[in-house]
């Protein structure tokens, strides 16, 4: 008989693992035991050399569905043998290493016990099993045990402990096992804090929401707001009351065949709505509508389907999708307490619909759109968070390392023992009550994972928030401080979730952004780079243009519109041969002499190449949001729903694009495209049909630009990445031309390619420029 230890790493707490290698065990045979501990699991198994091997050869099949196996290492085992197989309790030690699982939609086993009369858990709401529920939205440390998380405050009654303790059950050791008589309970309240008495608070909420009600609904990772979506009015004053004027309310449905009435889906997508994660989809609205005001000016909708028994259970008694908006003020943090709940929502909900576990964690719903072929995600959140990284060939060393990530859509990102750990989407640092949250998470993770930073990493822009709390942080904890390129990150992140090795040769990379500030002090955003993770050399990048007024031009897309044309035309006479335009009535009443002076004399009007502000521009011409917008994104979302009809009709401009090389590098010059349009404009041509020429002129000139570059360099793969590509329109047609060129193409899917995914390049880069 011979005897292993074998050392399991991954995620493999708190998703039955350890029942799972009972049943191994016992199937072959073997006695011995099973445990956590701080760095995942052990195995000391006991046995013939034939049955030990086909255990050990049939545990990465075996997995259940929540686990990872990240590492699987078996060493001879000298001691006594066990008379039987057992699961023992976790043993701690001071080296924290195991990854958290992140919470899951409830499993079909959990679902059909809510819907069985007969079953003791029939319409529970809080119904959960190894394999579904919460995980990083109610843990307070590891390992994850029920006395570390907010579950501990809920003793479990007899029937709970029974399949607790039994490893042939699929509740054993559930840490957040309970039923009606032992778990947390939910109530529903008016304005007033006094309970309603009604014998079912989900029937009751559901009534509510037919009626036309707001509902600020408690669920896994914070609260949501819930209205009828096909109610025009209840959507209207959610918006006004919660002040969020224009962007998209998300959506939960029944079943995808609800959501099928009021949106195309294909396989993919559907795939993706029954996921685990169970993130928010975005679909091209189709059939039946909705309320107008759910998506102005946006031709998706982003669905989701319940991914918890109390969402389950209210949409069963709906038929219509209901709005499930982050239950906030726009801009701050989701509650995720009662009584901040009831205190902050108290202008914006009608009812409360409460429960009594603790949230730990705040987790926003994440979000997704399927992008040339890959389902992608755009804010990563609830249901991805915090599974790690392994991070390829040539980092596995990488330690200690903490990324601060950007101001806008902030994540963070711990590196630790090889892995990469992105924390949820944190949100946009501008405002205080979400700096707080960020603080809090950023302590939170490094109290779970047992991280003490060597390393500090932040963004080259000293005026970000993250970049100065990364400079603080560092000189209290005397850590190394590392200043990372924003653009560089982008790239840099989307190689290392495709695996791309340490010493690989430099790809090029076309990053289109916002802003970010470049390594000369100016402000960044139409980038192509030749990098690695260790270095970049900045070979192009859209004609540099003002932008007056500074902070104002990112809210005011007018200002770019101004300045792009006052910077290619004689503006005298460009006003008065294009005077009839709507963009020229209203540039018009704009203080524009005060504005050229400031552009003339470089006064708070810095240059910038950015992607961002050029789609900006060429939206305010087209009559899109020209006066203002109201979130990032607004104005180039709206141009790309207008040409979306017409793009696959459509061709570029002719010479609507020059590359000027005079300066050393690559730059693009817009001139002839500004000349099209106008134009175009003027004729009364179609404005889908400009927008959708706009685009391609985009695509063409990108493309066409990368194959020079590629030529020059010798570098064949290409990544694209930045908040640009989040244009369907734009990185379908950008990636499908550079492989027809006989190109490799990488774009993000994993982690987002905005600002939310910019903690992950920080990071990997830091952990290469100290890599031997």
């Amino acid at each position: 008989m011979s005897g292993k230890a074998i050392r399991v790493r991954g995620v493999v707490q708190g998703v039955g693992f350890r029942p799972m290698i009972w049943h191994l065990a016992r199937q072959h045979r073997l006695t011995g035991s099973v445990w956590n501990d701080a760095e995942g699991v052990i195995i000391h198994a006991f046995g013939n050399d034939e049955d030990m091997e086909a255990f050990i050869r049939q545990i990465p099949s075996q997995l259940p569905p929540l686990a990872r196996l990240d590492s699987l290492e078996v060493q001879d085992l000298n001691a006594m043998p066990d008379d039987e197989f057992r699961i023992v309790a976790s043993r701690e030690n001071h080296s924290v290493q195991t990854p958290i699982a992140a919470d899951a939609a409830t499993c079909p086993e959990c679902l059909a016990e809510i819907a069985d009369p007969a079953n003791r858990r029939y319409r529970y709401p809080f119904t959960n099993c190894t394999h579904c529920g919460p995980r990083l939205s109610i843990v307070r440390r590891v390992p994850y045990d029920r006395c570390h998380t907010s579950m501990a405050e809920f003793s479990m009654c007899p029937r709970c402990q029974q399949e607790y303790d039994d490893p042939a059950d699929r509740r054993f050791h559930a840490q957040a096992n309970c039923c009606p008589d032992c778990g947390p309970r939910l109530w529903l309240e008016d304005g007033g804090r006094s309970m309603l008495n009604c014998d079912d608070p989900i029937t009751r909420t559901a009534e509510l929401i037919r009626q036309g009600f707001i509902i600020a609904v408690k669920g896994l990772g914070g609260f949501h707001l819930a209205c009828n979506a096909a109610d025009p009015d209840a959507v209207a004053r959610l918006r006004q009351r919660k002040q969020r004027y224009a962007k998209p309310f998300a959506l939960m449905a029944r079943d995808a065949e609800m959501i099928a009435r009021h949106a195309r889906l294909n396989e993919q997508e559907t795939r993706a709505l029954h996921d685990k994660a169970a993130p928010i989809v975005l679909l091209a609205a189709h059939g039946m509508t909705l309320a107008p005001a759910i998506a102005p000016d946006d031709n998706k909708l982003g669905f989701m389907l319940p991914y918890t028994p109390l969402h389950s259970l209210l949409m069963r008694e709906l038929n219509a999708p209901i709005v499930l908006t982050s239950g906030n003020i726009s801009d701050e943090p989701q509650c995720t307490e009662n009584d901040e709940a009831r205190e902050k929502l108290a202008g914006i909900a009608d009812y409360w619909l409460l429960h009594d576990r603790t949230i730990v964690n705040r987790l926003d719903d994440s979000v997704v759109r399927l992008m040339d072929g890959k389902i992608r995600l755009l804010r990563r959140a609830r249901g991805y968070t915090p599974e790690a990284l392994p991070l390829p060939a040539g980092l596995e060393s990488a330690d200690n390392i903490l990324a601060m990530g950007a101001e806008l859509k902030n994540s963070f990102c711990l590196l630790k023992n090889g892995q990469a750990i992105v924390s949820q989407h944190i949100g946009d640092l501008e405002n205080a009550a979400v700096q707080h949250d960020y603080r809090n998470a950023v302590a939170l993770y490094r109290q779970l994972f047992g991280f003490n930073p060597k390393r500090i990493v932040v963004d080259l822009h000293p005026g970000y928030l993250s970049t100065q709390y990364g400079q603080a942080l560092a000189a209290a904890e005397q850590a190394q401080l590392v200043a990372v390129q924003h653009h560089h990150a982008h790239l840099a992140a989307c190689l290392a979730e495709h695996g791309v090795p340490l010493d690989s040769r430099p790809v090029l990379g076309a990053i289109f952004d916002g802003l970010g500030l470049g390594d000369d002090d100016t402000l960044w955003g139409g980038e192509f780079l030749l990098a690695d993770y260790r270095n970049y050399t900045r070979l192009g990048h859209f004609q540099p243009i003002a932008l007056p007024g500074g902070t104002q031009a990112m809210r005011e897309p007018w200002r770019n519109t101004f300045a792009q044309l006052l910077h290619y035309f004689d503006w005298p006479a460009l006003r008065q041969e294009f005077a009839e335009l709507n963009i020229m009535r209203l540039l018009t009443g704009k203080p524009l002499d005060t504005l050229a002076t400031m552009i003339a004399r470089n006064i708070n009007s810095p240059p910038g190449s950015s992607c961002g502000r050029w789609f900006d521009a060429f939206a305010a011409a087209l009559d899109l949001h020209g006066e203002q917008v109201h979130y990032e994104g607004q104005a180039a979302i709206a141009l790309e729903r207008l040409a979306t009809p017409l793009f696959a009709d459509e061709q570029p401009y002719p010479q609507a694009w020059a590359i000027d090389n005079s300066v050393g590098l690559s730059v693009l010059r817009w001139q002839g495209l500004w000349q099209a349009v106008l134009i175009d404009l003027k004729r009364g041509t179609d404005k889908a049909r400009i927008a959708a020429r706009i685009h391609h002129s985009l695509v063409a000139a990108t493309v066409e630009l990368l194959i020079r570059l590629s030529r020059q360099t010798g570098a064949n793969c290409i990544v694209l990445s930045g908040g640009v590509f989040q244009n369907r329109l734009l990185l379908e047609a950008v990636s499908q031309q550079l492989r027809q060129h006989g190109k490799t193409v990488l774009s993000p899917q994993r982690y987002p390619m905005n600002d939310g995914g910019l903690a992950l390049g920080q990071a990997v880069i830091a952990a290469a420029r100290i890599a031997v």
